[in-house]
């Protein structure tokens, strides 16, 4: 039970990460959409990575503060 809690509160925290360096690499290079994937969804107006940069933060801090739940619930239990 407590092993899956661990993985539980990494997979928590990684996606915690992983959206949140998406939302800032999106501040910083708006393109990359494009540049990955040839698609321009906008037509380069900036519309859509906006709206993305709203969505990627609020999935990461939703994640962390999911995790940290997470995580006190297993220091509760261990104690």
């Amino acid at each position: 039970m407590r092993s899956s809690k661990i993985w539980l509160a990494r997979i928590e925290v990684s996606l915690a990460f992983l959206s949140g360096g998406l939302g800032v690499l999106t501040i910083f290079w708006r393109d990359w959409i494009e540049a990955l994937t040839g698609w321009s969804p906008d037509h380069h107006s900036g519309s859509v990575e906006f709206g993305l940069i709203a969505v990627l933060l609020i999935t990461s801090v939703s994640c962390a503060v999911v995790a940290r739940r997470t995580y006190r619930r297993l220091v509760a239990l261990s104690s």
